[in-house]
């Protein structure tokens, strides 16, 4: 019989309600990743963007109104990966390295296998001798403007 009466509702109680968590317009997420001596922040305003990138040649700020990211990654503590997409669809990949310098290309340009990113054979050039490991290279992109050199096919994984 006591069971019966435990189990029962408790009269003169009310049943709590759950509360709703408020209401924003405008909401602020920021995001950072420290990446040796470059930093990246990023923060989300309604449907706004911004980001900046922080080294040894100074800032870069950049805002926009994006699909998805921007997202950070780090690769061997000295470069600093930045992805996006915009609205309209077109992804975009930066890296910042430690000396100061930076490459981007459009994603579609770019692979990833496992861990490693997979960069156009023309970039290798571009990054200092230090940093160069970090990334592997391809050879599909030979265009007029920026071809590539035989002895540099060599280096191209398949």
């Amino acid at each position: 019989m006591l069971t019966a009466a435990l189990a029962g509702p408790a009269y003169g109680q009310t049943k709590p309600t759950p509360s709703k968590p408020p209401q924003s317009k405008a909401v602020d997420t920021p995001s950072t990743l420290a990446c040796g001596v470059l930093k990246a922040e990023s923060s989300r305003t309604a449907s706004t963007v911004q980001w900046t990138i922080s080294g040894p040649s100074g800032k870069t700020t950049e805002t926009g109104t994006l699909k998805s990211g921007p997202r950070f990654e780090c690769i061997e503590g000295a470069v600093l990966v930045v992805e996006f997409t915009s609205t309209a669809g077109h992804s975009f990949f930066d890296a910042y390295f430690a000396d100061g310098t930076n490459i981007g290309y459009g994603r579609q340009q770019i692979d990833r296998r496992g861990n490693r990113y997979i960069l156009p054979v023309q970039a290798k050039a571009r990054i200092a001798e230090p940093f160069r490991a970090a990334f592997d290279y391809h050879c599909r992109l030979n265009m007029p403007a920026d071809p590539i050199p035989p002895a540099a096919r060599a280096d191209c994984v398949s």
